[in-house]
């Protein structure tokens, strides 16, 4: 079974820019439409070591400092 949608040529030009030469635009239309929920998220934020976040503090603080430093100049 087809179904038939209708988009614009701006639309249907920057589809076929993502389109992979392989693929139909059926296929290329359910790749992007792929839902992504918070279980899926967390999942993949999975790679990330213990203690990640703290460090991402601690470097934006010094990064924070030394910006605020180098103004003063």
């Amino acid at each position: 079974m087809s179904t038939s949608i209708r988009i614009s040529e701006e639309t249907k030009q920057k589809l076929e820019a993502v389109k992979r030469d392989d693929e139909t635009f059926d296929e290329l239309l359910d790749r992007l439409a792929v839902t992504r929920t918070a279980d899926d998220v967390e999942a993949m934020a999975g790679f990330a070591e213990e203690g990640i976040e703290e460090h991402m503090d601690e470097t934006h603080d010094k990064l924070s400092e030394s910006l605020e430093e180098n103004s003063h100049r």
